[in-house]
């Protein structure tokens, strides 16, 4: 079976990270443009545990272009990982859900400390040319 694949919709960035010391605010914005051909509306939004981030939507029409703002923020208050996926819900018949993924990695002050000393190769001293 061969045939055109049509975009539905185009999401940037398509995955979240949210990554930092503990402590430290983390947040991110997806930007979400429904295609012209396909026309949505998003009617909420889900996350499927909810435990470690807040998301708010809001729409961000352009002149007749509808498109959305997803604003995701960090609520991990320790140090580790998470995953978490949040789903649009459409009015879509072809596409009812839309799924966004979310990786978390919130670092202790160690691992804090640690990235700051951390040197690449071209900043060591035996690697600098005279």
């Amino acid at each position: 079976m061969t045939g055109e694949v049509k975009k539905f919709v185009t999401i940037t960035p398509s995955k979240i990270r949210l990554t930092g010391p503990v402590g430290v605010p983390l947040m991110t914005s997806v930007n979400i443009i429904p295609e012209k051909e396909y026309l949505f509306k998003i009617l909420k939004v889900e996350a499927k545990n909810g435990k470690f981030v807040d998301f708010e939507l809001k729409e961000t029409s352009k002149e007749k272009d509808l498109s959305y703002m997803l604003i995701v923020k960090n609520k991990k208050n320790g140090p580790g990982r998470y995953y978490e996926v949040l789903k649009l819900k459409t009015d879509s018949k072809i596409q009812p859900e839309i799924d966004i993924r979310v990786y978390g990695n919130i670092l202790d002050q160690d691992s804090k400390k640690a990235l700051k000393k951390k040197k690449t190769p071209g900043n060591t001293p035996e690697n600098k040319k005279n």
